[in-house]
């Protein structure tokens, strides 16, 4: 019998998508668990895993349509097989329909309709399926300890470390070197934002005036998140500044003992500084629902990246607070890249708690972002640059960075928001 390949539920919020590619045509052999489209939602590009091996029968839905999800877009089976013609949508209606609450997820969002589908294995997410396929891990033999036994990424990680004793490197925790081994802060040189990555070249729109500009899945996203956050949450916005001589001290001894396959550039560090602040001000790191006020377990740090094509995505760390420095910059490489190639998962882009934008990389002092919902706050790092200061009675010469806190006005109050504001300030300015 036929296998039908439907339009994935890649996340909570996500109801539709757009084929942006088969990467099989009709008539070719296709393995289990082997890419065969490239499906772009609101909020990130991927490619969908064959929910079956055998013979790619007829695609339904062309590249460049938009669907809702559970659409079936093709199906496989064995040549010769008759199947319908026509498009419909698979129903659900016998699946509990209840959310998984967010803060009980150690590993990755279990996705309701996740990419892959097996009916001896249940859902398989694409991490899992890519993962799977790059290990050549028989997904069978796994046991899922997700919801109703679904795979999760730990589990297939902790298959192949019990199976062939791979594992990820451990990362050390950061020492701060002694004062000795540290240059003088006169030989810093701030009238840029020193080795912090440029601004990305955009492959902007052709701008005529009178012509109406195409609006893509990304950008109408952005502009009813805005719009939604705006009249959601009550926006106040207070701004510090902070000294970053000891923290630029830091990052070129750093960036030395780290050797050349670590940027470790200022990013990492606001990153940290945002987590001690968290601590320190738990209500900082919670979301507005009915119920209450709901104070997150973890720290998911999202950090906003401009894409070539325009537009910004918000990749997430999770558990930043678990993370040494050098830990948070090799994230920070790795998801900013992915990002602007267009490799990101799902998976990277959800159950963020707390975001960071670093607008000060194209040359902005300050600003007042737009909380990125349903988080109650977002950080913006501005320029950092020498200017003078007054210290002890006298006018000193400092690297300077202003800090622009937007928080959401229903749950802190200006004292609660400027004690998170000034414990950033005061990890930047007492970096240990």
């Amino acid at each position: 019998m036929p296998t039908k390949v439907i339009m994935p539920k890649l996340g909570e919020s996500i109801v539709e998508g757009t084929v942006t590619g088969w990467l099989k045509g009709e008539g070719d052999k296709i393995e289990e668990y082997e890419s065969l489209l490239e499906v772009e939602t609101d909020k990130v590009t991927t490619e969908v895993p064959s929910p079956a091996g055998g013979t790619l029968l007829k695609i339904l839905v062309p590249v460049g349509e938009t669907v809702e999800v559970d659409t079936v877009l093709a199906w496989i089976g064995e040549p010769g097989e008759e199947i319908p013609v026509t498009g419909e949508k698979v129903s659900h209606d016998h699946e509990p329909h209840e959310k998984p609450d967010s803060e009980s997820i150690t590993d990755e969002p279990v996705m309701q309709h996740p990419a892959g589908r097996d009916e001896d294995l249940g859902y398989i997410s694409p991490v899992v399926a890519r993962l799977a396929r790059e290990k050549k891990v028989d997904l069978s033999k796994v046991k899922g300890t997700g919801m109703d036994g679904r795979i999760t990424k730990k589990d297939v990680v902790n298959y192949i470390k019990e199976h062939t004793g791979e594992a990820e490197a451990a990362v050390p925790i950061w020492e701060t070197p002694a004062d000795g081994d540290l240059f003088r802060p006169t030989e810093m040189v701030f009238t840029k934002q020193a080795e912090e990555p440029a601004p990305v070249s955009r492959d902007e729109p052709s701008v005529v005036p009178g012509e109406t500009i195409p609006l893509s899945p990304i950008r109408k996203r952005i502009a009813e998140h805005m719009q939604q956050s705006k009249r959601t949450a009550p926006h106040v916005t207070t701004v510090m500044e902070a000294e970053m001589s000891r923290v630029a001290l830091h990052r070129e001894s750093a960036k030395r003992e780290a050797g050349s396959g670590v940027h470790l550039t200022y990013t990492a560090y606001f990153l940290a500084a945002i987590v001690a602040g968290l601590k320190a001000v738990p209500l900082a790191n919670s979301s507005w629902t009915d119920a209450g006020i709901r104070v997150h377990k973890q720290i998911n740090l999202g950090m906003a990246v401009a894409l070539p094509s325009g537009g910004l995505i918000v990749p997430v760390i999770k558990h930043a607070d678990e993370l040494s420095l050098i830990g948070l910059a090799k994230k920070i490489n790795d998801l900013a890249e992915r990002a602007r190639s267009g490799k990101l998962e799902p998976d990277d882009v959800q159950n963020g708690t707390f975001t960071l934008t670093n607008h000060g990389t194209a040359g902005s002092l300050f600003a007042t972002p737009i909380i990125n919902q349903p988080q109650s706050g977002i950080l913006g790092a501005g320029l950092i640059q020498k200017r003078p200061v007054v210290v002890n009675d006298a006018i000193a010469i400092k690297p300077m960075v202003y800090l622009s806190y937007s928080f959401d006005h229903r749950i802190l109050d200006g004292a609660s928001a400027d004690s998170f504001l000034a414990q950033v300030v005061h990890a930047l300015e007492n970096w240990q």
